[in-house]
């Protein structure tokens, strides 16, 4: 079975928000504790570049936040027309400034260098002709100034130019995230691209109690978890108001995001320093050897990174995940995370999961969660697995 090439946010539309209320159903800004890592770092000076379905720079919440101008030539038309809404909403959940009524992003002093390219929800002939490939929007992504490139889109097969532009994004220090997919139950386990060409960090989708969701593709490609479910977003492409959704778009989104507040208050570190002071911050209870096929190295606080001025990033030109990407093996871990002893491979647990040991707090902030419990058909189980990445 194939999966459209296409953009991964909604899986089901709600009722459309009252004005002013999308805000407040930004619960992974509380869970993540935004306001205080903004007190440590807003995202300043970091761009990320956003391939997607273009993005509007005149809702309230962007404005002044995307850099047309930065897009190189190759990849500039359309970059500021939205096709879908998508790309829009996934810019607002970055670096979104929260203004009249918005989204606030969770890195609001980033910037957004919009490249659209051309998904299957793109139905013009004319604009699909004049619009970037996806390997072409993603060299310009890897031209332009943007040290993060999100990508929250994919299907089940290699698209022509794809995995080479990839690695040209990686040769110029570019962090790539990716959406792995939304259709878990009807895959059939196939690898989702481009979160599954070595070098792209895959996210998958949680909830607020730390949850995967039952949509969110599993596999070995699959390395970080972030906030997916019961996410504002932009209905369609009038910009007239935002539905509820859920998916691994805006999973990858809030990741990049995280990358972005750690980027700037660490501004000399490289790509690999920034992706393994997030592994090793993650909220898991395996062992970070054995990353679970749903969640990875589990569910990213950022937080953690932040408030430890003096973490050890590692080594600048280690590849944290080179052992699955194909290269000699990961190093030891820079810096310990909390984490409880996992259960046993498909063992079964007496309970639920995403509590982080009680006290109300959430999984996103308290170490040793049981992240790595999934519920699937109505039971709780542990899935762990031994990574492979899909080439």
């Amino acid at each position: 079975m194939l999966i459209g090439w296409t953009a991964v946010s909604v899986g089901s539309a709600a009722p459309a928000f009252a004005d002013g209320e999308a805000p407040q159903k930004q619960w992974y800004l509380d869970s993540l504790h935004a306001e205080d890592m903004w007190k440590a770092s807003t995202g300043k000076g970091v761009d990320v570049a956003v391939v997607d379905t273009g993005v509007n720079p005149n809702t309230p919440s962007l404005k002044g936040q995307v850099l047309a101008q930065a897009v190189p030539q190759s990849a500039a038309y359309g970059a500021t027309s939205d096709y879908e809404g998508h790309g829009t909403t996934m810019a607002e959940l970055i670096a979104g400034t929260g203004q009249g009524g918005g989204l606030k992003g969770l890195a609001p002093q980033a910037k957004i260098i919009p490249v659209r390219v051309a998904l299957s929800s793109l139905k013009d002939e004319a604009e699909r002709k004049r619009t970037a490939s996806q390997a072409a929007g993603i060299r310009a992504a890897a031209d332009s100034d943007a040290k993060i490139i999100n990508m929250s889109f994919g299907e089940a097969v290699k698209e022509p130019g794809d995995e080479e532009a990839i690695k040209y994004a990686l040769s110029k220090g570019k962090l790539l995230f990716a959406s792995t997919g939304n259709d878990e139950k009807a895959s059939g386990g196939l690898l989702h691209f481009p979160a599954a060409y070595p070098g792209v960090i895959g996210v998958g989708a949680a909830d607020e109690k730390g949850t995967v969701g039952d949509f969110s593709q599993a596999g070995d490609y699959v390395d970080l978890a972030a906030p997916g479910l019961n996410i504002p977003a932009w209905c369609d492409a009038t910009f007239a108001k935002y539905c509820d959704s859920q998916g691994t778009s805006a999973a990858s989104a809030i990741a990049s995001a995280s990358a972005a507040l750690i980027w700037s208050a660490h501004p000399t570190w490289t790509a690999d320093q920034v992706l393994r002071t997030m592994i090793d911050t993650a909220g898991r209870s395996w062992d970070r050897n054995t990353p679970s096929k749903y969640l990875g190295y589990g569910l990213i606080r950022p937080r953690l990174v932040l408030e430890k001025a003096d973490i050890n990033p590692g080594p600048a030109d280690v590849d944290p995940l080179g052992k699955e990407n194909g290269g000699s093996g990961t190093p030891p871990a820079a810096s310990a995370a909390p984490s409880a002893s996992a259960p046993a491979q498909g063992q079964a647990a007496a309970k639920g999961e995403g509590t982080g040991g009680g006290g109300g707090s959430t999984p996103w902030v308290v170490g040793g969660v049981l992240a790595g419990l999934v519920v699937i058909a109505g039971g709780v189980f542990a899935v762990l697995r031994t990574r492979r990445r899909g080439a």
